[in-house]
C-alpha cells in the first residue's frame, strides 16, 4: 500500500509546473499517433495480403527508414531555417495524401518509392516538434516536458494497433484511411493553438551549463554527441524490431491473429502511458543520465532474452513490458542529452540527428532482422540482438563519461 501511495505522489508531481502549450503539444502528439497504425501491420500487410517474401517486406520497411534519415535531417534544418510550427504544420498536412493513394500501390517497387516518401514527410514533424517542446517547456522541466510527449505519443500508440487490429481483420485499407483522418485534425488543432504563440526566449530556455557544454556550430561536428547517436543508433536497431521482426514473429511463429497481434503492441502504449512520467521523475532524481540510458539499454536486451526459452503468450507480454521499461528510460533521456549539447540557434540540428539516429534503425532494423530471421531463424536473431545491446550499453558508459 505504501508503495502506490508512493508511485501516486510521483506520478502527480511529475506533472507539476508543466505549460500549457507543453500539454497542447502533447494532445497533437496523441491525436497524430493515434491514428500511426500503418507501421506496425505494414510487414504483416505486404506478407499476408500482398504476398511478399520476408526478404522483399524487409526491403520494403527499410525504405521507411531511409526516407525517416532524410526527413530527419531536412527537418532539423529546416526547423532551424524556418521555425518549428510551419515545419510541424507542413509535416501533419502533407503526409494526409500519401495515406489515401497508399492502398493502390501494391507491388514491390511502387510500395518502396511511395513508403519511402511517406516516411520523409511524416518525419520532417520529430525534429521540429522536439524544438517545440524545448520552446515551450520550462528549463528545469525539459526531461517531464519530453516524458509527457513521448506518454502522449504511446497512449496513442497503444489505441491505434488495438483498433488497427480490429480494422485490418475487416480491410487494410481502413489502416491508411483512419491514419490521414487523424493527421488532418491533429493539424488543425495545431494551428488553432499554436499560430503566433510564443514560448520561452533562448535565454531562458537554456541553461548556463548546457552554454558552457556547447562550442560547435553543428551537431554534425560534435565528435563525442556523434559517438553517442552511434550507440543510440545501435540501441534503437533492437528496439524498433517492435515494428517489424516482432509483429511477424507473434504472427508466423507464435500464431497469433491481427487482433491479438494488435492487443499485444497495445499494452506496449499502455504500460509506457502508465509508468513513464513517474518513472522518469524517480529516474532523473536518483541515477545520472549515463546510468538511465545503460540500465535502460540493458531492459532491451532483457526482452529478447526471455524469447529464447519459449513464445507462450505470457513470455511475450513479459517480453513487451520489458522493452516499454527500456523506451520508458531510453527516449526522454537522449533527448535531454540532445537539448543540454544545443542552444536554441543549433537546437534543430541536434534534434535533426537525435531524430537521424532513431531513423537508421528504419533502415538496419527489418534489413537486417528479417534477413537474419529468413535464413537463421528468429531464435539466431534474439542472440544476435542480445549482443548489440551489450555493445551499446558499454558505448554508452564510456562516451557519456566524457561528454
Amino acid at each position: 500500500m505504501e508503495t502506490l501511495k508512493l508511485y501516486w505522489k510521483n506520478y502527480i508531481s511529475a506533472y507539476q509546473g508543466l505549460s500549457q502549450a507543453t500539454w497542447l503539444l502533447a494532445l497533437v502528439m496523441f491525436i497524430n499517433q493515434s491514428g500511426s497504425m500503418v507501421l506496425p501491420f505494414l510487414g504483416v500487410y505486404m506478407t499476408t495480403v500482398l504476398d511478399f517474401s520476408l526478404k522483399n517486406a524487409g526491403i520494403v520497411l527499410s525504405t521507411f527508414g531511409v526516407g525517416s534519415i532524410l526527413g530527419s535531417f531536412i527537418g532539423g534544418w529546416l526547423t532551424d531555417k524556418f521555425g518549428s510550427f510551419k515545419i510541424q504544420v507542413s509535416s501533419l498536412f502533407l503526409s494526409i495524401p500519401f495515406y489515401l493513394i497508399l492502398p493502390f500501390f501494391d507491388t514491390f517497387e511502387t510500395l518502396c518509392i511511395s513508403i519511402f516518401f511517406l516516411s520523409l514527410i511524416k518525419e520532417l514533424f520529430r525534429p521540429a516538434n522536439s524544438a517545440s517542446v524545448s520552446y515551450y517547456a520550462k528549463p528545469e522541466n525539459i526531461t517531464r516536458a519530453f516524458s509527457l510527449n513521448r506518454m502522449a505519443l504511446n497512449l496513442g500508440y497503444s489505441i491505434g494497433p488495438a483498433i488497427g487490429g480490429f480494422l485490418a481483420a475487416v480491410s487494410y485499407n481502413f489502416l491508411f484511411y483512419t491514419n490521414a483522418c487523424m493527421s488532418f485534425i491533429a493539424g488543425i488543432l495545431f494551428i488553432f493553438y499554436f499560430k503566433n504563440r510564443k514560448g520561452n526566449t533562448p535565454e531562458k530556455v537554456v541553461s548556463k551549463k548546457a552554454k558552457d557544454i556547447v562550442k560547435v556550430k553543428s551537431a554534425y561536428t560534435d565528435v563525442k554527441f556523434l559517438l553517442f547517436s552511434s550507440f543510440i543508433a545501435i540501441y534503437a536497431y533492437c528496439f524498433f524490431q517492435i515494428l517489424n521482426t516482432l509483429p511477424l514473429f507473434y504472427k508466423n511463429v507464435a500464431l497469433m491473429n491481427e487482433k491479438e497481434v494488435g492487443l499485444l503492441m497495445a499494452f506496449n502504449g499502455i504500460v509506457v502511458f502508465v509508468l513513464e512520467m513517474a518513472l522518469v521523475h524517480f529516474a532523473e532524481k536518483k541515477f545520472t543520465l549515463s546510468a538511465n540510458m545503460i540500465i535502460g539499454s540493458l531492459f532491451c536486451g532483457a526482452a529478447f532474452l526471455v524469447l529464447l526459452p519459449s513464445h507462450v503468450q505470457i513470455v511475450l507480454y513479459l517480453s513487451i513490458f520489458l522493452i516499454s521499461i527500456s523506451e520508458i528510460l531510453i527516449m526522454p533521456f537522449a533527448s535531454t542529452v540532445a537539448v543540454n549539447r544545443s542552444v536554441s540557434a543549433n537546437r534543430g540540428s541536434y534534434m535533426g540527428l537525435n531524430g537521424i539516429s532513431f531513423s537508421m534503425a528504419f533502415v538496419t532494423s527489418p534489413l537486417i532482422g528479417t534477413f537474419i530471421a529468413q535464413n537463421y531463424g528468429f531464435t539466431n536473431l534474439w542472440i544476435f540482438n542480445c549482443i548489440m545491446i551489450a555493445i551499446s550499453s558499454i558505448g554508452f558508459y564510456f562516451v557519456m563519461k566524457k561528454m
